[in-house]
């Protein structure tokens, strides 16, 4: 039977090992300290709940007034958002989807034909593998090298597009994560520079996800790559993490670049847009409301993760064993532990002896074994254990 369906969805379906002894953990009712939250809605946060239920009554809403891009008043509170940024997006350049996942859709779409190569960096998150899988996209790594921090290997990057130029296929794009999930960090102003000259030297354009643009541990406000206009540009947020709503399922695409190239992409993205028409009403009549939700919760979210790094911090201290690579932005710290095995056997006995569940690094594509990611917007009690607990263990496994 497994012929019977498109080759594009023959994935692996088996349970992995982690999830396996996850799930089995739980069933025994056994003990779970979550280092790995993702979630905001469930780790003890405040919301404005009588604001946001009420912003989601409208009457306008009754009244289907379809607009492709989504409803202006809606693309107006985004464009606001991004004016704190000093970054000057226009409605008109602004086209509103149902999640980051929709709107890598579209672009894959606009984009790419059938065998075209998109560039993802990594170490980062592995949901690029299934959204190219579903269109037909092919998708060549290049690294993000760790000395002193985290910077772009532009020579893996140049090798990469090297080995995407067929006969029949291009790489037609470079995805930045910004900052990068899970390694924290930002591209930098002079990496920006060097995306641009590639992008522009190759036809290519910039797909930059800033869902976690505002979780910055600087003081300093962040470059948006909304406001680049050299190569054409597509940065990708929504209320998920900007808010910590991922179930109002509001994202956007904010569009950038030189004419008329960024014109044709506009109406090009328009089509698709109006193809499925995904967006709800009282969804958008809200979107003014929900974007206001952002400051409370980002308060809420920073003071929780400066206070888990410098317990994070404080704990390190006292061992020689595990460090912390350098973190910019993002809700997850990187741990460097000693290599026993694989992450995942590490991260699987880790659960079974102390209840901590962590992610293995293997997960995100890290090039090693040696490597755990953790959540920095668990509750601080829960994390303080959990820390405890974990450095104890590999600890006493190196004895």
């Amino acid at each position: 039977m497994r012929n019977f369906f498109a080759r594009r969805t023959s994935w692996n379906l088996t349970t992995n090992r982690y999830t396996e002894a996850l799930a089995a953990h739980r069933r025994a009712g056994r003990e779970v300290l979550d280092l790995t939250a993702s979630n905001p809605t469930n780790v003890g946060l405040r919301y404005r709940e009588d604001e946001l239920l009420k912003s989601l009554v409208h009457a306008q809403a009754l009244t289907y007034t379809p607009e492709a891009k989504g409803l202006l008043a809606a693309r107006e509170a985004v464009s606001t958002y991004y004016a704190a940024y000093g970054s000057q997006v226009s409605p008109d350049n602004l086209i509103l989807t149902t999640s980051t996942s929709e709107a890598y859709s579209f672009l894959f779409r606009l984009l790419c034909d059938p065998g075209d190569t998109v560039l993802v960096p990594t170490p980062s998150y592995p949901l690029f593998d299934f959204l190219a899988d579903l269109h037909d996209v092919k998708l060549e790594p290049y690294e993000l090298l760790y000395d002193h921090g985290w910077q772009i290997d532009f020579h893996s990057a140049q090798a990469a597009i090297e080995r995407a130029h067929g006969a029949v296929s291009r790489c037609r794009a470079v995805l930045a994560v910004h900052p990068n999930n899970p390694t924290g960090s930002f591209a930098k102003p002079l990496e920006v520079e060097e995306l641009n000259r590639i992008c522009a030297a190759n036809e290519m354009a910039i797909v930059a996800d800033e869902v976690f643009l505002d979780y910055s541990l600087a003081k300093d406000l962040p470059l948006t790559f909304s406001s680049n206009s050299t190569v054409l540009t597509f940065a990708l947020s929504g209320l998920s993490k900007i808010s910590g709503l991922p179930q109002m399922k509001i994202a956007w695409i904010a569009a950038s670049g030189p004419q008329p190239l960024l014109s044709d992409a506009m109406g090009r993205l328009e089509v698709i847009a109006d193809t499925y028409l995904s967006m709800n009403a009282p969804l958008q009549w809200a979107v003014p409301a929900m974007l206001e939700e952002r400051h409370g919760i980002q308060r809420q979210l920073r003071q929780r993760m400066i206070g888990n790094l410098a317990l994070l911090d404080a704990e390190l201290a006292t061992q020689e064993l595990c460090r912390r690579l350098e973190v910019e932005g993002g809700w997850y710290a990187v741990l460097r532990v000693p290599v026993v095995g694989s992450d995942e056997d590490l991260a699987i006995a880790l659960l079974r002896e102390t209840g901590v569940l962590v992610q293995p690094g293997h997960f995100y594509d890290f090039a090693s074994d040696g490597y755990l990611v953790i959540s920095l917007i668990t509750p601080g009690d829960e994390f303080a254990e959990g820390i405890r607990r974990l450095l104890a263990f590999i600890a006493g496994h190196q004895a």
